[in-house]
């Protein structure tokens, strides 16, 4: 089977956000692929033996996908980085749940069945780099966003140029400056 092309896919998204639910039926066997390889990548981080796999992270983001209504789809690209971003924050909901349960709260269950099981060392740091690009956001949202493309994304320079609307150069001086802000900023929780 050859692979979907870039064009293909922005034509079923623009589709699908102006309500043609048909257009979403044909668009998911085209990005499947990519969304599992995303969430592999995602998976990758958490600890091993855990009994979630990327399929039901796949799964849950369709369904949150799917109650996204009326986006405006800029293309193949913005999909993606949407989806990494939806990955990340289920992974997130998931591990502050966890940590609000584990402090003696009544959380509501999540919809991933309690099948993701985070070890408490990497559901902290999940959500202190989560608390540390969204105070990232509050300085420079650009920046947040280039870190979720290229890191929770897996987006090349290329593509989170592309999806920002900046040069590759930018993109290159928000990464690396992104990065030096969040290190500094998690260190500083971790020694304060």
């Amino acid at each position: 089977m050859t692979a979907p092309s870039a064009n293909e896919v922005t034509l079923l998204l623009l589709a699908w956000g102006d309500g043609d639910e048909a257009a979403f039926q044909r668009l998911v066997p085209l990005v499947h692929g990519e969304l599992r390889r995303l969430a592999q990548w995602h998976m990758h981080a958490e600890r091993a033996g855990h009994t979630l796999q990327a399929t039901a992270l796949v799964n849950e983001a369709y369904l949150r996908l799917i109650d996204v209504r009326k986006v405006q789809w800029q293309n193949r690209t913005h999909f993606f980085a949407m989806s990494a971003r939806l990955m990340r924050r289920i992974l997130v909901d998931f591990a502050r749940s966890r940590h609000y349960q584990k402090r003696g709260g009544d959380a509501a269950k999540v919809t991933l069945d309690n099948a993701l099981e985070i070890s408490d060392e990497k559901s902290d740091t999940l959500i202190a780099l989560d608390d540390a690009l969204a105070a990232l956001a509050v300085v420079d949202a650009r920046k947040s966003q280039v870190v979720e493309m290229r890191f929770f994304g897996g987006l090349s320079v290329e593509e989170t140029a592309e999806a920002l609307h900046v040069s590759p150069e930018t993109v290159m001086r928000d990464w690396k400056m992104a990065k030096l802000w969040l290190h500094r900023e998690l260190n500083r929780r971790d020694n304060p």
